[in-house]
């Protein structure tokens, strides 16, 4: 069953892909895609805007260069501020998923 990606959480998981490796926006949505079990199918329309957003921002730096297919693609990766930003949505991630998992165990 395919999930709508949760407020607030598609930068978190662009942050996460790119801290592995630099990556073209369809193969983030990809990677996102197969990290998922297929959950989570991004749709272009939410996924570059934050990418721009984030590049903006100072959290992605861009380049373009060839793709495994030969076209140009712009490639994204985290800069300083973009790997401090990650460590900021993952210390709030672990923090909310205590607190949800503490409500669904009490009720």
């Amino acid at each position: 069953m395919r999930l709508d990606v949760p407020q607030g959480t598609l930068d978190l998981m662009i942050l996460t892909i790119l801290n592995r490796e630099s990556l073209h926006g369809y193969g983030i949505s990809q990677r996102m895609k197969a990290l998922s079990r297929e959950t989570f199918d991004v749709n272009p329309g939410s996924l570059f805007p934050a990418l721009y957003r984030l590049e903006q921002d100072g959290k992605l730096k861009a380049e373009w260069r060839q793709s495994e297919n030969n076209r140009n693609a712009k490639y994204y990766k985290l800069t300083a501020a973009g790997r401090k930003q990650l460590a900021q949505h993952q210390r709030r991630w672990e923090r909310l998923s205590i607190a949800i998992a503490g409500v669904l165990e009490g009720a």
